[in-house]
């Protein structure tokens, strides 16, 4: 999905999470056509949100989510999508990675993206020693110059993806091997 939209990038989000890439696009494109803003939601039931979104996983809750977001969208903030991290937690189905990923691509704000590879390989590395990634987005946020803070995200996943691997890393032939603590490596 390409888009500076905040709306859309918020759902896309919220979407996304625990999704295949592939899946998430497809419904995405389908859902737009449909919905445009936020308030598109309150003409559409749960059951028809529900089957707009299917087969996105967690797709009931997920569409218990946004029928609820106009509300809270007008409710608490004149009806725009919020650009800080306090306030976009307060959105049905926003954690700490959506909303820091809704401050990058929507805002262009630094936020750190803290994923299962972020989390993982700072640990791996010794740069951080957290047991969540919500604490692996705090201490980060501490110590990681912000001007790094918005590619991070991408950097460590496609470096986890292909060295730091979860099992089996290929530490022999990783750039930064003598720099690493290797918690976590046997």
């Amino acid at each position: 999905m390409q888009t500076n939209d905040p709306f859309k990038i918020l759902v896309g989000t919220i979407l996304s999470a625990r999704t295949n890439d592939v899946i998430t696009a497809r419904v995405l494109e389908k859902l737009f056509r449909k919905v445009d803003k936020a308030i598109d939601f309150e003409a559409l039931s749960i059951e028809q949100i529900e089957e707009l979104i299917y087969p996105i996983g967690f797709y009931r809750q997920k569409a218990k989510y946004l029928k609820e977001l106009p509300s809270v969208l007008n409710d608490r903030f004149n009806g725009k999508i919020p650009n800080t991290i306090e306030a976009l937690l307060q959105l049905p189905g926003v954690g700490r990675k959506t909303a820091n990923l809704v401050l990058v691509l929507a805002f262009d704000l630094p936020g750190i993206c803290v994923d299962v590879h972020v989390h993982r390989i700072s640990n791996r590395l010794g740069y951080v020693e957290t047991d969540t990634p919500t604490k692996t987005e705090i201490e980060l946020r501490k110590i990681l110059p912000k001007k790094h803070w918005k590619t991070i995200n991408s950097a460590l996943v496609a470096f986890g993806q292909n060295l730091c691997r979860p099992i089996n890393p290929k530490c022999k032939s990783c750039p930064v091997s003598e720099y690493c603590m290797k918690k976590g490596v046997r």
